[in-house]
Order: C-alpha cells, then structure tokens, then sequence
C-alpha cells in the first residue's frame, strides 16, 4: 500500500490554523490573515485574491470562484456558485452560423465575471476584516511585482502564441516581447491599480462599495466600453445585474464522511455519484494501484462522467435529476453498467437516474479525436482551516490567454463560455442568462466535531478524478495527507473535453510512470487504451487539501509537487 515510505516533501501541520493553496506567496498572504486575527474566510479570500496575481495565467480576478464554507458556530455548509452568466445579447445561433457550431477565442466567449463578487458575498456573510487589508497582499504583488517561477514561465511559454494575439495582453504577459525568464520581477501594474480602486471605495463606503466599483463603476465601464467597441455582448446592465448564488450544496455520507459538492452547474456532483457507485466495491481488499483496483476506478468514471454528459447544466434553465443522481438506490443500478473484466472501449451510454425503464440516447455530435489529449486550460486551489473550527474550500479560475485583457484594468473578464456547447440538444447548451457548466469544483468532507477535510485541484475535466483518488488515499486507505497527494494517478480521456472544442478520446486512459508497467499490462488486456505519462506530470492535476483532526485541533496538509503548490500552518 502506498503511505508507508517518504514524501517529497514533508507534512505541514499545525495545532492553531493551516493554509495550503497553488502557491506559497499565497498561502502566506492567508497565513498572515490568520496570524493577525482573520478567521478562515477572510484567509481564504486573501489568498484566492493573491492566485490572481500570482498564477494569473490561469486565475484571473474578474474570473469564475466557487466555493464552499463551514461556519462552526452554525454547523452549516454553505456554496458559493461564484459563476458568471451568459450576457443578455448572447447569442448561439451566430455560433451555429458564423463559426461551424464553436464557440471561438475571443470576446464572444465572455460571461459575466463571478469571482469579485463571490469574493465580497463571503466576506459580508462571514468575514470579519475589511477589504482592503484582505486585498493587500495580491496589490503589493501586483504593484511591487514578485519573482517569475519556473511553472508560470512554463505555462506562458506554452501559450505565447495566444498572448500575442492582442496587444494588451502581450505587454503584460511577455514583457520586451519575450516569455518572463525565471527570477525576473514580474510586475501587473494595471491590476494594481484595479485592485486599489476597490480598496480605496471600500475604505469609503465598505463592500458594497467595492462591489459597486468592480459592477457599477470605472471597472464595469471600462469593460462594457471595450466590448461595445469591438463586438462583444457584455453589457454594463449585465454587470450591475449580477449577483453570485448562495446555495444549499448536495451532501451524502460516503465512507464514513459527510461529503460536500456543489450543484450541477459544475461537475462537482461526479464526485458524489462516484462515491455513491465505488462504495459497493470491496477496494481495499483489491488493494492501492491494483489492476484491478485502477480498472474499477476508471470505468466507475467513465459511466459517471456518461451521465454528466447527459444531465448536467444549469438547473434555472434544464431539468436535472440531481437527487436521483446521487442516490445509492440509482448507484446500485448503474454498477450492473461496471464489467469487472473488460473497459468500456467508449464512453458508455447515460443511465436511468430515475427508473423510467428507458435511457438516455446521444443526439448531440459526440466525434472521436486523435493524437494527445489537449493540457488542461486550469485553475488554483485555496484550502484554509482555522482555530474555530471554520473551513474554507475554494477553486478560483480563469485564464489570460484565450481572450482580450481589458486595457487599463489589467483584468481578463471570464473566458468561461469555453464550457458552454452549441448544440441546443445538450443540457449545457449556452443561453442569455444562464451559467456555462463549470469544473472547478471545491470539495468538503466532514465528521461533525471530528474531522474536516477540505481539498480540490486545478485541472479541468481531471479534477473530479485527482480529488476521488486523493479522498480514497487518505481515507480508505489511511495514508497522511502529503503522500496521499504524491502517490501516482491516472486520468481517463473517455468522453468529450469541458473545454472547446470538446475533444473526445474513446477508451483513452494515462497512468503515470510510478505505477507498475504489469499493472498497464493487466488493463491492456482488459481493452483499456492505455497511454503513459511521466512519474510526476501536472496534468493528473495539482491537489490541495487539509485534514483536520478536530478533537485534537491538529491540521494536517497535503501540497501537490506536480505543481507550485504549498502550505503554511501553526
């Protein structure tokens, strides 16, 4: 069993609070919030503000951020959608039309932004410090600029063809013309100034102000005057509009836990559906990394994944069968679909959630892809626990590269139309209003009084899979955190990418190189069509997690190597 040798790296834990998030200049500005009296939401906000600085190739301020908060004194989870909508004007038909069914790069692919006002709503609901102390890590690191590390060079290079595509975010982005080099100061001076706007409002008149000046004012100006120019849709009447959902988040207890995700406008659901469905097997006699053990757990995916397909999306706009979805009754049904000796050499065909005698077909375009499945476009993490027992899980999101940065702002409102499909026959089809189907999703695990487990990952269609497998290492198979996060991964390609333009490979699944090559023998044999990654590869996703032993008041984290991950705790 894996857990029984060294980590790369050691466990950080603590006794008052802990932090752990895609980078360590973050987890220290939520540190510090914590260290100066903040609870666990105004860390986590503090340093998901920070990643859109420091990570700001895939984490933008005026994108997506959902997330997830327990209030102890409450004893009550609550969801953050932190999901922008499809601007008024939106329209599919000129998809269909104009660009073959696709929604393109560009303007046209622009929700309202999410994330500042997710970031406000949890600070006014639960936070107890004001915005701009919240904030002043991220414009300190924005202003006075902070040193280029090697995964941020490597990630703008990949992408430097799309940076130059606008002038704007070339200048940002590829300072004197060239990719950053690693330990060159890294400065968003724009950003900045964005960021201080809010600040300087807030100290006025509070959050609301801050909200205002990010919807109503020069920020939501700028961009609805940028978008008028060059033939967006997004509105100034669709920002002073919007405001985050505060939800009730889905719950089931799945080995031994209370498990948290948030509702089916993103994928967070497949992680309860997979619990639900991997709970009838007996995986820890099959053993860690086992063929058969990795055969079970991928095909387990490949049927839930099927049903995300079919039923996921906007639940103002499609009749999802949420609650049918996750039931044990609905996972005993859809384990006949699970074949122990042979994969699925495709995606399998959607189930029955709700025992109508009849399933689902595939009428939408559903075309196979060949050669290597695109990188992910990505995401952070920010887990935080705090010395009162409240627990903060958030996925901050969105990208610089596949659209215009808005001049002067320094801001690259949500690309997240990416997620959206064409097709109106698909329950995620893009509409005036309606949220796209998110990936970033925030776990949370519980034992009330007992234990805490917040954790998530960047990686598209790969979170889902990277949080299952680290969940099941730390509590099926009672491995520490640190290791549980290192121990080696696969990632199945069975169905079509989240991301535009959906791309689909049949029966695709990457192990990493740790794992046994008998083992990639055994699901050969069995159909798999298997790919090999290299011992540690960032696209099994970078996880962030906290496991809090609460009778004790010990948090123990785990920081993913893959990427830049880290913790801070006391």
């Amino acid at each position: 069993m894996e857990g029984n040798g060294w980590a790369l790296r050691p466990t950080v834990a603590g006794t008052r609070h802990a932090v752990v998030t895609g980078h360590p200049l973050a987890a220290q500005a939520g540190f510090h919030i914590l260290e100066s009296g903040g609870n666990a939401v105004d860390a986590g906000v503090a340093a998901g503000i920070a990643m859109a600085v420091l990570h700001p190739d895939q984490v933008n301020f005026a994108g997506v951020a959902p997330m997830l908060i327990y209030i102890a004194d409450r004893n009550e989870v609550i969801a953050i959608d932190g999901l922008g909508v499809w601007p008024k004007r939106a329209d599919r038909e000129a998809f269909a039309r104009e660009h073959n069914g696709h929604v393109p790069p560009g303007l046209l692919r622009t929700v309202v932004p999410g994330a500042p006002d997710a970031w406000i709503t949890a600070l006014e609901r639960y936070g107890t410090m004001p915005f701009g102390e919240i904030a002043a890590a991220a414009i300190r690191f924005a202003k006075e600029g902070f040193p280029m590390y090697a995964y941020l060079a490597k990630r703008i290079r990949e992408r430097e063809a799309h940076y130059r595509r606008w002038a704007q975010n070339e200048a940002i982005y590829l300072p004197q013309g060239e990719v950053p080099r690693v330990g060159d100061r890294f400065v968003q001076t724009d950003l900045a100034g964005s960021l201080q706007y809010m600040a300087d409002e807030a100290r006025r008149g509070g959050l609301a102000a801050a909200r205002a000046a990010f919807y109503e004012g020069d920020i939501a100006k700028a961009i609805a005057d940028y978008h008028r120019v060059n033939g967006g849709w997004l509105t100034e009447e669709d920002l002073s509009a919007f405001r985050v959902s505060v939800e009730k988040p889905l719950q089931i207890e799945a080995f031994g836990l209370q498990v948290y995700a948030c509702g089916p406008w993103c994928q967070g659901p497949a992680l309860l559906q997979l619990l639900r469905l991997l709970e009838r097997y007996d995986l820890r006699a099959m053993g860690h990394n086992s063929p058969q053990y990795l055969h079970t757990l991928i095909e387990a995916v490949k049927l839930v994944f099927a049903d995300r397909e079919a039923y996921y999306g906007d639940p103002r706009f499609v009749d999802v069968p949420t609650e049918a979805l996750i039931s044990p009754e609905y996972a005993a049904r859809r384990a006949a679909d699970l074949r122990p000796d042979r994969a699925w050499p495709q995606m399998p065909p959607p189930g029955d959630p709700q025992d109508t005698g009849t399933r689902k077909e595939w009428d939408w375009r559903i075309s196979a892809a060949t050669g290597q499945p695109p990188a992910p476009a990505d995401t952070t993490q920010v887990c935080v626990a705090d010395n009162h027992g409240n627990v903060f899980s958030a996925t901050p999101s969105d990208v610089s590269y596949e659209s215009p940065v808005i001049p002067g702002t320094g801001l690259c409102p949500s690309s997240r139309g990416t997620q959206s499909w064409v097709d109106p026959r698909h329950p995620s089809c893009l509409a005036p209003g309606k949220r796209p189907r998110l990936t970033p999703n925030p776990c949370l695990a519980m034992r009330s009084g007992e234990r805490a487990m917040p954790f998530g990952t960047p990686g598209g269609d790969v979170q889902v899979q990277a949080n299952l497998q680290v969940f099941l290492n730390v509590v099926l198979f009672g491995m520490d955190t640190q290791l549980a996060v290192e121990a080696p991964r696969f990632v199945s390609y069975s169905h079509p990418d989240s991301f535009e333009p959906h791309a689909y490979y049949p029966g695709r699944v990457n192990l990493e190189s740790r794992i046994p090559r008998a083992t990639g023998d055994w699901l050969l044999q069995r159909g798999h069509q298997l790919e090999w990654y290299g011992d540690f590869t960032d696209r099994c996703g970078g996880v962030c997690v906290i496991d809090s032993d609460l009778r004790r008041s010990v948090h123990r984290c785990g920081a993913d190597p893959r990427r830049a991950a880290y913790a801070a705790a006391w």
